[in-house]
């Protein structure tokens, strides 16, 4: 039987992660804005100052819209920042802030679906929430691999619809 303790305090970047591990576009528009940037810094060579720095302009708030969106949602949320601990057994994981502002019960078999990053495991529900947990969640390696493979056992491998 499976039962894990996790405890974080969660970040933005956590969120931008569980972001850019379910919608393919977000992992693009880095990429978009760099080629964006890149024919602009081309037209400001060939002499097209206006177009170059209208270009450039534009490849930055390209780039900078998904982390700026991210952290003004985190910092609107209400309970975003508060320390986050959760129960985790073979069925459910029960999620609930320390000052017991926020009480989530997701059931694992009813998730659509799950991804694992280098910073987070990010748990899909079928109405599009994310559930980004933390790898700095966890208590040990086992703890997270016991998780992963409760993951796989219970919705099949990562990234599965």
């Amino acid at each position: 039987m499976v039962r894990i303790r996790l405890r974080w305090d969660p970040e933005p970047a956590d969120w931008s992660d569980g972001v850019r591990a379910v919608l393919p576009f977000a992992r693009w528009v880095p990429w978009f804005a760099a080629a964006f940037g890149a024919f602009s810094v081309v037209l400001l060579v060939i002499g097209q100052t206006w177009p170059g720095v209208f270009g450039l302009v534009c490849a930055l708030v390209i780039a900078g819209l998904p982390v700026v969106g991210v952290r003004l949602s985190f910092r609107r949320n209400p309970v975003a920042g508060r320390t986050v601990t959760a129960d985790v057994d073979e069925h459910t994981m029960r999620m609930m802030t320390v000052d017991g502002t926020a009480y989530s019960d997701v059931v694992l078999a009813e998730l659509a679906g799950w991804a694992e990053t280098d910073r987070n495991f990010v748990l899909r529900t079928e109405s599009g929430a994310v559930h980004p947990v933390p790898g700095r969640a966890f208590a040990s390696p086992e703890d997270i691999d016991r998780f992963r493979d409760l993951l796989h056992r219970t919705l099949g491998p990562a990234g599965g619809s």
